[in-house]
């Protein structure tokens, strides 16, 4: 019987993407799962895919009450929440000299204020001890990447506030971890950022492992992350990226570049 047979799952952007990859991982291994992104018809879709344990709530990240008002909705339906996922994010490539700051403030208010409304709203619903909380990053948090100024401060942030909260929350039993995805086949944000056969393939070459992820090699990474087996790991960032952070800020700029 999997360890995850009747947990509570809540997936912040959970309808598509890395994020739906992981709540159908969750899903598939017995957990209830709740997911909440913006569209009603994505969250409907998601949780039809989803299966007959599944939840959904059309709610922005950028609005803390109505993230609030899912989050404690999840645990009044499902009970306490033992993994939380918050993985909302935009992103495109912007050269900071042009960028407007309604742009880099929107990446910002996502990204960043976005994860801290879902952890925020989520605190008191959590299994005490016992949860577990994944933040999506990215290696742009430390290695400085052109054209992405905003993504850069946003997912610093990030990881500051993972392994701030970490300190914070572990007392109370409480895990909190990031993970940093490569380039992810089928995904909006490679769309955006390798939208050729050229800087598709720019992108491909400057991976160690010479191949894009997939969604399913991330979610591998957060059932584990989230298991007993890793229940001494707290406040780290894990790369589930090929190897392309090995290459520094220079491998994503060529790619964004060609």
């Amino acid at each position: 019987m999997s360890s995850y047979d009747g947990k509570v799952v809540f997936v912040s952007g959970g309808t598509s993407g890395i994020n739906l990859g992981i709540a159908r991982r969750f899903a598939g291994e017995g957990a209830h799962v709740a997911v909440m992104s913006r569209s009603q018809d994505k969250v409907d879709a998601a949780v039809a895919e989803l299966g007959e344990h599944a939840i959904g709530f059309a709610a922005d990240v950028r609005e803390p009450d109505a993230v609030a008002a899912a989050l404690a909705a999840t645990a009044e339906r499902l009970g306490p929440i033992d993994v939380l996922i918050s993985g909302a994010a935009g992103n495109f490539p912007a050269p900071a000299a042009t960028m407007s700051s309604n742009a880099f403030r929107s990446v910002v208010d996502i990204d960043l204020n976005g994860t801290f409304n879902v952890m925020r709203g989520a605190y008191e619903h959590l299994r005490k001890p016992g949860a577990a909380i994944i933040n999506i990053t990215a290696f742009q948090s430390w290695s400085p990447t052109p054209f992405q100024a905003h993504v850069c401060a946003a997912k610093a942030g990030i990881d500051q506030l993972t392994r701030t909260l970490a300190m914070e929350w572990g007392p109370s039993g409480v895990r909190i971890n990031s993970i940093a995805p490569g380039p992810i086949a089928g995904t909006e944000g490679m769309r955006r950022l390798a939208p050729t056969p050229e800087a598709e393939a720019a992108t491909t070459a400057a991976v160690p492992l010479g191949r894009y992820g997939t969604t399913d090699d991330i979610a591998e990474a957060a059932l584990w992350l989230c298991s007993d087996k890793a229940g001494y790991v707290t406040g780290t960032v894990l790369s589930v990226d090929g190897g392309l952070a090995l290459g520094g800020s220079s491998a994503l700029s060529s790619a964004i570049m060609a």
